[in-house]
């Protein structure tokens, strides 16, 4: 039986509604995350996804139905959020929407001063994961005037520079070409040698079924299955209904076994590497 410390995130009963709207964006959703895990999020447009994601950081309010962040509830006090701020950090999907500083140096500042950093503290931190980030050459460049790549990068390192315990990745190489994808896959990878829990939102199933610890599938606001990658998908009719495929490795596995290609005690593969290894 898991100890109450190791989830770090617990969602009872939660519900939220925008102003206008009559269909709740999030219904009644449930789950737990466990401390130090990759989590995908998966599921259509509208599934409710970004919704839960503001709710942990204490951008949005359920209207119904509590968040637990490490054991302890979120106070929508000033003091409660930044508290939860200093644990559960944010990247959205359109970087432009949380950059906004003269310069990338003084952009990546910004947080970590916000939380009472002495002057020196930070400095150090800062320049420390520019150099980690390898965003050295742009910082002094204005952050409006980057590439989609470089902006991402700025944009976690804006969080990282406050050493979260939940890093929030919402939709992280949309829009990026395959060189800054890359290169964005390889520092959230960084960031789970770090311990820190990264939650990501995704429509890369293949990604996500080669990366994750476990996968979030969400339909209208719920979650409908949760867990290793392996078992949600083996879950075809959950899978179909959050609008997704079968990984393609997956797929390849299983037309080989149709065939006598493998044995039967040949374990699924999570990646081409594996595939490879069993052939």
């Amino acid at each position: 039986m898991k100890r109450e410390e190791d989830w770090v995130i617990e969602a009872q009963n939660v519900s939220y509604t925008y102003d206008g709207n009559t269909k709740r964006a999030l219904d009644g959703l449930n789950l737990r995350i466990r401390r130090g895990t990759k989590v995908a999020f998966m599921g259509g447009n509208g599934s409710g996804k970004s919704t839960f994601f503001l709710c942990l950081n204490g951008i949005r309010k359920p209207e119904d139905g509590r968040i637990c962040i490490e054991g302890e509830p979120i106070e929508y006090t000033r003091k409660g959020l930044l508290a939860v701020r200093s644990k559960v950090g944010i990247v959205f999907q359109e970087p432009d929407d949380q950059l906004f500083s003269a310069s990338v140096y003084e952009e990546i500042s910004f947080g970590i001063l916000n939380l009472g950093v002495d002057e020196s503290t930070a400095r150090r931190e800062v320049e420390s994961v520019i150099e980690e980030l390898e965003i050295t050459p742009f910082q002094d460049r204005p952050a409006h005037a980057l590439s989609g790549g470089q902006k991402k990068q700025v944009a976690i390192a804006d969080i990282l520079v406050m050493h979260p315990e939940v890093m929030i990745l919402d939709e992280p190489a949309a829009a990026l070409d395959p060189k800054h994808t890359k290169k964005v896959q390889e520092i959230i990878d960084g960031l789970t040698d770090k311990g820190i829990t990264v939650l990501m939102a995704t429509h890369d199933i293949d990604y996500a079924y080669a990366w994750a610890d476990e996968i979030v599938l969400m339909q209208e606001g719920k979650v409908i299955r949760q867990g290793a990658p392996a078992e949600v998908c083996a879950d075809r009719t959950a899978l179909t209904e959050a609008g997704l495929e079968v990984p393609a490795v997956l797929r390849i596995y299983e037309r080989l076994r149709e065939k006598g290609l493998l044995s039967g005690e040949a374990v699924p593969p999570r990646n081409v590497d594996g595939l490879v290894e069993i052939l």
